[in-house]
């Protein structure tokens, strides 16, 4: 395609671009960081729902990749992407079909478990066609939207392990409770305290005899805590590879007022659409387009002066500023950082990849929409 400048990119705002330099960056800097304090990274899709994301992290070192839901998890297998985490509950009786076909096609699927009339039935179904299922026991550490409790999981993994047509391969535990705890050493007290308290239920869960030996959990906001816990065995990072502005005031190991270790890969462009008052323009970006959740979206350019934005309605949004409207008009460009990127992705079905100030390329976000 043509190699058009990156705020004189011609096309409808608002868009998503991609700075692959940057991503590059947080590939790099959360791989090396995993794999030297001698973990696993099996990052989550369901952050950027792109299958060509998903293979430059498997490049870069992940055992795998991890999906929110069965939908997705059926994109990545159609672009040969086999080593899959679902780590949403699949219900069944309701989506049994769709996931045994998946299970036929890609035998390396893991998937959670946190009810064990589920359990029976997928054993049933799975010696119906003659396959075994690898799983994980949810466990609960403190979030309570799926798993089991931490006291209920030993009676529960032992269910498991007699089911012949399941293999119990280990646990899941994601604590999304603490990700967004604002202060660091808070974070990490809360964060360590639930999965040292998981960690034990691992531990008896290997004493009774399970032989998987798997502990996935931790997210991008306690990627550099989670590592203390000895039995861990991979981290299931997700916004770290785009960033957003909810994780960029969160505090850090190095600054507890900022999380700047990973790059904005991530930006949106918008444009001026009114510009009859004073104080402010009119973005064409709104609630249908960049999610409202978390912290207010990060004005990075222009840089000529201090900006904020605020949402202005479904297709609108407010960019605020002090003094004159300078040499502001309709068709001004902006460009944001996301305040929630994962739900910001899932509105586009493509990503305007940048390199070196230049959209190069694009991307499909092939797993937009994919949420059942």
């Amino acid at each position: 395609m043509e190699v058009i400048g990156r705020h004189k990119y011609e096309l409808d705002t608002p868009c998503l671009l991609i700075d692959t330099d940057k991503l590059e960056h947080n590939l790099r800097t959360m791989q090396e960081s995993v794999q030297g304090a001698g973990k696993n990274l099996r990052p989550h899709a369901k952050t950027h729902k792109c299958s060509e994301i998903a293979r430059r992290q498997i490049k870069r070192g992940a055992v795998g990749v991890c999906t929110a839901k069965l939908a997705e998890a059926e994109v990545l297998a159609d672009r040969g992407i086999e080593q899959i985490l679902i780590t949403g509950p699949v219900a069944l009786p309701l989506k049994a079909e769709r996931l045994l076909s998946l299970l036929e096609r890609c035998p390396s699927l893991m998937i959670v478990l946190d009810n064990s009339e589920n359990a029976r039935l997928l054993n049933s179904e799975c010696e119906k066609k003659g396959l075994r299922a690898d799983v994980l026991l949810d466990i609960d550490p403190g979030l309570h939207r799926t798993g089991v409790a931490v006291t209920e999981a030993l009676e529960t993994g032992s269910m498991l392990m007699e089911l012949r047509n399941l293999n119990l391969m280990g646990i899941q535990a994601y604590a999304g409770q603490v990700q967004h705890v604002r202060s660091y050493s808070e974070r990490c007290d809360k964060s360590l305290s639930c999965m040292n308290e998981v960690q034990e239920a691992f531990r008896a869960l290997k004493k009774a005899g399970m032989k998987g030996r798997v502990f996935t959990g931790a997210g991008t906001g306690t990627f550099d805590i989670d590592t203390a816990v000895e039995d861990l065995t991979d981290l299931q990072v997700g916004s770290y590879v785009l960033m957003d502005a909810e994780y960029r005031e969160i505090g850090s190991a190095d600054d507890d007022n900022s999380f700047a270790l990973f790059e904005p890969a991530l930006t949106m462009l918008a444009s001026a659409v009114s510009c009859n008052q004073n104080g402010f323009v009119t973005l064409d970006a709104g609630l249908k387009s960049m999610y409202k959740d978390g912290a207010a979206p990060i004005v990075l350019y222009p840089a000529d002066r201090a900006y904020s934005y605020d949402w202005f309605g479904d297709e609108y949004g407010k960019i605020s500023f002090d003094g004159e409207i300078g040499g502001l008009k309709p068709g001004s460009i902006f460009e944001l950082m996301a305040s929630h990127c994962d739900p910001t992705v899932n509105q586009f079905d493509y990503f305007h990849v940048v390199k070196n100030e230049r959209v190069v390329d694009v991307w499909p976000i092939d797993m937009r929409g994919r949420s059942q």
